[in-house]
C-alpha cells in the first residue's frame, strides 16, 4: 500500500523538524526510556515479564546504528517515532506499550533537552579551559614583551602582550565557572512532572534522575516542564563568552597588521589575485560567528518572551534548535582562537622609540613627579606642556624645568630626572609592582591565581564527567538485569 500524500503541515514543519532533531532527540529518549522502565518495575507499576520485553526493545533500538528512517508521515515527530519502533522491537502492537505509563511528552522532552545541552556544554566548557590554559602560557612566555596599550584606538600607555593575555585569560576564568555553575542547573531532572501536574502512581522520579546522572530534581513540576530560563542561560552565555572573545580577535587583527606578532599559517587564506597575501580570516570569522551566536541568544529570548508561563513550544522545544548550534558554534570558536593563540609569537613588537614617539609614556612621566611630592593636576599640567613643546625624546632637565615654572617650583634633581626617565624607557613598566599590573612579575603572579581558578573548574567538571559514568554503567547493568528475566 502506498504511503499517503504529506499534508501542507506535514512538508514545510514536521518533516523540516524530525530530520533537523531525530538525532539529537532519538538516543537521548531511549537511554531515558530504559531509567523509566527500570523505575517502573521496581516501583510494581510494570510487571518484571513486561518490563523486560521492554528493555530488551529499548536494547535493540540503542544498538541499532542504521539511522533514522525517512519522515512519511505515519509518526508524527520522534517522540511517536520511538513507540512505533519500540513496539517493533518488541513485537506488540503500540497499544500494549506501557513506557509512557506516568509520562508524558512534556517532562521527556524537557529531561532529554537538558541531558543533551548538558553534554554538549561540558564539550564547550572543555574548550573554554583549554583555551584559557593557552592563553596563561602566552602570557607567562611574553609578559616582559612590551608593546603600546590602547584606549579608543589612540595609544595609551605602555603594556605587555602578557599582560593583555592574562587580562582575557581572566575573562575566561570568569566565563568557566559561568558553564561550570550553568551544568549544575541543567543537571536537575524535571522526569515525572509529566504534562506538569505529576501523578498519583507511586512514581521514584529520583531513581530516574539518578540512573541518568542528574544531581537531583528540579522542585516544581510545573517549573519542571514550563521553565526556561536554563534554556536563555545557555543562549546568553554563549553569546557572552564570544562576544568577549570577538573583541581580542579584533585586537589580534591590529597585532597582526603592525608585525607584533606573527601570522599563524595554519589559520590564513591566500588571495585569488595578490601573491604576497595571506590574510588572517580565521579572525573575521570569529567575529562573524560572535553575531551568529548573539543572533540565536536574541532568538530565544524573543521566543521565550512570546509564549506563555507553561509547556509552549515557543519557550521550550523551537528554541533547541538555536541552543544546539549555538553550543557547536561556541565549541569551534574557542577551538579556533585557543590554536590561534597557540601559534602567535612576537615578530616586530614596537621598539622603545616608537612607544615614546606615541605619548604612551606621559602618564608615566607625571606619575614620576608626583612621587616627589608634586600634586597630581600639577604634575599632569607639567607634562602637558611639555607635550605641546615636542616628543618626549627631546625632553631635557632645563625645559622641564621651564614647563614647572609658576605651576611646580622648585623641582629637585631627581624629581627631573625620574620624569625623563619615566618619559624614554616605557621598559620600567615591567618593574611595576602593582599586582593586577603589567610588571613581569606580576603578571606571571597573576597567572598562578588564573591556573588556581581553571585547575578548580576542570576538577569540578571531572566530577561532573565521573558522576555521569558512573549513572551510565549502573543504568546499563540494571537494565540488562531486568531485560534477562
Amino acid at each position: 500500500m502506498s504511503t499517503p500524500a504529506l499534508t501542507t503541515y506535514q512538508r514545510h514543519h514536521l518533516r523540516p523538524t524530525y530530520d533537523h532533531h531525530v538525532g539529537y532527540l532519538f538516543p537521548a529518549m531511549v537511554r531515558a526510556s530504559q531509567a523509566h522502565v527500570v523505575m517502573l518495575v521496581e516501583q510494581g507499576l510494570v510487571p518484571a515479564e513486561r518490563g523486560a520485553r521492554l528493555l530488551r526493545g529499548l536494547a535493540e533500538l540503542r544498538a541499532d546504528t542504521a539511522g533514522a528512517p525517512e519522515f512519511d508521515g505515519t509518526f508524527e515527530d520522534t517522540y511517536y517515532l520511538m513507540e512505533k519502533r519500540l513496539a517493533q522491537a518488541c513485537g506488540i502492537p503500540t497499544s500494549e506499550l506501557d513506557v509512557q505509563m506516568a509520562r508524558s511528552r512534556n517532562d521527556l522532552d524537557a529531561g532529554v533537552f537538558r541531558m543533551l545541552l548538558r553534554d554538549q556544554l561540558l564539550g564547550v566548557l572543555d574548550r573554554v579551559l583549554a583555551a584559557g590554559a593557552t592563553a596563561l602560557d602566552s602570557a607567562h612566555r611574553y609578559a616582559d614583551v612590551v608593546i603600546t596599550g590602547y584606549t579608543h584606538r589612540r595609544p595609551a600607555q605602555p603594556t605587555t602582550i602578557g599582560h593583555a593575555l592574562a587580562g582575557y585569560a581572566e575573562a575566561l576564568a570568569g566565563e568557566a565557572v559561568a558553564y561550570a555553575e550553568l551544568i549544575d542547573q541543567l543537571n536537575t531532572s524535571p522526569l515525572g512532572s509529566c504534562a506538569f501536574a505529576g501523578t498519583d502512581l507511586d512514581i521514584a522520579p529520583a531513581r530516574v534522575a539518578e540512573l541518568l546522572g542528574f544531581d537531583g530534581l528540579v522542585t516544581n513540576s510545573y517549573e519542571a516542564v514550563a521553565g526556561a530560563d536554563h534554556l536563555v542561560r545557555v543562549g546568553t552565555l554563549n553569546a557572552q563568552a564570544l562576544a568577549t572573545g570577538a573583541r581580542l580577535a579584533r585586537t589580534l587583527m591590529d597585532w597582526l597588521s603592525w608585525r607584533w606578532v606573527s601570522t599563524p599559517g595554519d589559520f590564513t587564506q591566500g588571495s585569488s589575485i595578490m601573491p604576497q597575501k595571506r590574510n588572517p580570516v580565521v579572525l573575521e570569522h570569529l567575529v562573524s560567528m560572535a553575531g551568529a551566536t548573539a543572533a540565536d541568544a536574541a532568538s530565544v529570548l524573543n521566543n521565550v518572551g512570546a509564549a506563555w508561563w507553561e509547556d509552549s513550544n515557543n519557550a521550550t522545544t523551537d528554541v533547541q534548535v538555536r541552543l544546539w548550534e549555538s553550543n557547536d558554534r561556541t565549541d569551534r570558536f574557542f577551538a579556533l582562537l585557543g590554536g590561534f593563540l597557540a601559534e602567535i609569537e612576537p615578530l616586530e613588537p614596537p621598539s622603545a622609540e616608537e612607544i615614546v614617539a606615541s605619548g604612551a609614556t606621559t602618564t608615566a612621566a607625571a606619575d614620576a613627579l608626583t612621587r616627589h611630592g608634586v600634586p597630581f593636576r600639577a604634575a599632569h599640567s607639567v607634562v602637558g606642556r611639555l607635550v605641546r613643546g615636542g616628543a618626549p625624546a627631546t625632553w631635557t632637565a632645563q625645559g622641564v624645568r621651564a614647563a614647572a615654572d609658576g605651576i611646580a617650583d622648585g623641582l629637585t634633581d631627581a624629581a627631573v630626572a625620574d620624569l625623563i626617565a619615566a618619559a624614554v624607557r616605557p621598559e620600567l613598566v615591567l618593574d611595576r609592582a602593582q599586582v593586577d599590573g603589567p610588571g613581569a612579575d606580576a603578571v606571571r603572579a597573576q597567572v598562578a591565581v588564573l591556573r588556581g581558578t581553571f585547575d578548580t573548574v576542570a576538577a569540578r567538571l571531572g566530577g561532573v564527567r565521573a558522576r555521569l559514568a558512573a549513572a551510565d554503567e549502573a543504568l546499563d547493568a540494571v537494565a540488562a538485569q531486568g531485560a534477562a528475566r
